[in-house]
């Protein structure tokens, strides 16, 4: 069985990823039984077939809108965004967008070539659970979501950027002050 990063250790992966073959088309392509992530386009050619289902996620591809799941992401179990190869970073955008503006609080997966230096800003913009290149060492890329102690911006993970998260001394204030001639 293959396994993934959820939260923050090793767990069996009990789902299976659908990827349409060259030829597949969306409407016809057999989802098979099972806990199943399919692909947006068969999310949307089979709605009516899959909402049925008691467990079922669907994927997006780094160019396809989450917004196209809007008021529909209450019927997935997991969603889960696609890297085609980590030099795309669109994946990011999405992860925030799913979190902070659709209101998504349910799994949300990377899926794809996804690799150890990428798991903590992931997880900053959304992600909690990460399906690392079957590759690399897993355990290594656990590794990968504690390799910074603090971070400067705000995000999905930390609403209040460093400056806000700390209360600075009164004498810490005078000596930045920029009427104190230094």
């Amino acid at each position: 069985m293959q396994r993934i990063i959820k939260g923050n250790q090793i767990v069996a992966d009990d789902w299976t990823v659908l990827r349409l073959e060259e030829g597949q088309e969306p409407a016809t392509v057999e989802v098979a039984a099972g806990k199943v992530i399919v692909p947006l386009k068969v999310w949307q050619a089979q709605k009516e077939a899959l909402a049925a289902r008691p467990e079922i996620g669907v994927w997006l591809q780094s160019d396809e809108r989450p917004e196209e799941l809007k008021g529909e992401l209450d019927k997935f179990s997991v969603v889960a965004v696609n890297f085609p190869k980590f030099t795309d970073g669109r994946g990011y955008s999405i992860a925030y967008n799913l979190r902070m503006r659709l209101g998504y609080t349910g799994e949300l997966r990377a899926i794809g070539d996804v690799l150890r230096d990428q798991l903590f800003q992931m997880k900053r913009t959304g992600f909690d659970a990460y399906a690392p290149r079957p590759d690399r060492s897993i355990e290594d890329a656990l590794k990968g979501l504690t390799v910074f102690s603090e971070t400067y911006q705000a995000s999905v993970d930390d609403k209040l950027p460093l400056f806000r998260r700390h209360a600075r001394t009164a004498g810490a204030r005078e000596h930045n002050d920029i009427g104190s001639g230094i």
